[in-house]
């Protein structure tokens, strides 16, 4: 299957940091901001998830968000994840089925920590799941500037350059 079959099939529309997604849960019950520290300033509900897919062609470009996020792998090839933590290291991780001893499925993004995404093949596409605790708000997602992450992280400037969206 390619990807324009998944993106029509799950209803997925264009996700502002690169590649195509749909909300499939949003919790009813909320934890009130002072039950969250400093992290919101209004209520989030308790859990969220989304379809993601990212094609061959693009990028998921670095971002951040408030919550902890696990993505899932569903189907394609694997997803190679970049993670810039809060402590200045630098994680790279394939996620979903890489055929070696231990495969991948499920992976942690914390709070706070940088991250971009590309699949691993360039003719194929990557489809996960997405689930963020405390759920997801848009006001607690923040994409990066190539010039931001470079003075955060300057001895991984090529990839940041490469995986920051670029204004015009």
């Amino acid at each position: 299957m390619k990807a324009e079959y998944w993106i029509k099939k799950l209803n997925l529309q264009k996700h502002p940091e690169g590649g195509y997604y749909r909300e499939t849960y949003r919790s009813d019950d909320t934890i009130s901001n002072n039950g969250l520290s400093n992290r919101a300033t209004q209520p989030r509900n308790c859990s969220t998830a989304i379809y993601y897919l990212l094609s061959g062609k693009e990028f998921s470009a670095f971002h951040r968000l408030k919550s902890d996020e696990i993505f899932h792998f569903y189907s394609g090839a694997p997803l190679q994840v970049h993670i810039l933590t809060q402590s200045g290291a630098y994680k790279s991780i394939l996620l979903g089925d890489t055929e070696a001893e231990n495969p991948t499925f499920q992976l942690i993004i914390n709070q706070g920590d940088w991250f971009a995404s590309e699949v691993s093949q360039a003719n194929s596409y990557s489809l996960i799941g997405c689930t963020v605790s405390p759920g997801f708000d848009f006001t607690d997602f923040e994409l990066a500037t190539s010039e931001k992450l470079i003075n955060q992280y300057p001895h991984h400037q090529q990839l940041i350059k490469r995986l920051t969206i670029h204004s015009t």
